[in-house]
């Protein structure tokens, strides 16, 4: 999942993941607390649809909330509250899902499912990708100080968690975090998994 915002540390907030369960996105006047519920659901075995539903039922602020999700197998939903900010809108496509509020136009989140799907790579480029094109299409219509990016994948820790709390260009700062970051990401695995195998990086103080 990568966010980004107006508002510091947004994907502190908003970005919800769970190995081999799904994700999902908390936003607008954000509660954390619907993203784990929402992933709860699904590791319950409600699919992304089902799973929202629940949640947004069961939630006596959800004109407030505005929600996202997608699980294991790829299918998405997203929700947004009556009292969601602004200009504000969702598209699901094959595999992704966005939304967005305060918005420059309602044609940002189908710009960002556009872009992912016709991109290719690793999973972290093609979620740049994707927030690239939604800051082209307009992104917020304020400036932008706050974006992160987190991906699972087999283990039971995010194997990529970036965040830029708080910059004059929190995309392009980002982007160069995820180039900086990728060529190392499944070094840090094996040092979890398999520390006797994991490779040195020579730092100083490393003998």
């Amino acid at each position: 999942m990568a966010v980004s915002s107006s508002s510091p540390a947004v994907a502190a907030r908003c970005i919800h993941l769970r190995a081999g369960v799904g994700g999902a996105g908390s936003q607008n006047i954000t509660d954390p607390r619907l993203g784990g519920a929402v992933l709860d659901a699904l590791a319950s075995g409600s699919d992304a649809v089902a799973a929202l539903e629940s949640v947004v039922s069961e939630c006596a602020e959800a004109d407030y909330r505005q929600l996202t999700v997608i699980d294991k197998s790829g299918r998405s939903a997203h929700f947004s509250g009556s009292r969601t900010l602004g200009v504000h809108a969702g598209s699901s496509g094959e595999s992704s899902v966005a939304a967005g509020n305060l918005l420059a136009s309602a044609g940002v989140p189908e710009a960002m499912v556009r872009a992912f799907e016709d991109s290719s790579g690793e999973l972290e480029s093609r979620l740049m990708v994707a927030l690239r094109a939604g800051l082209a299409a307009g992104g917020e219509a304020g400036p932008v100080r706050s974006a992160g990016l987190a991906v699972v994948d087999e283990v039971p820790w995010r194997v990529t968690d970036l965040r830029v709390d708080w910059h004059d260009d929190p995309i392009g700062s980002l982007a160069d975090l995820v180039e900086l970051w990728l060529p190392q990401r499944d070094d840090y695995v094996t040092r979890g998994l398999n520390p006797a195998s994991a490779p040195s990086y020579g730092v100083p103080g490393d003998r």
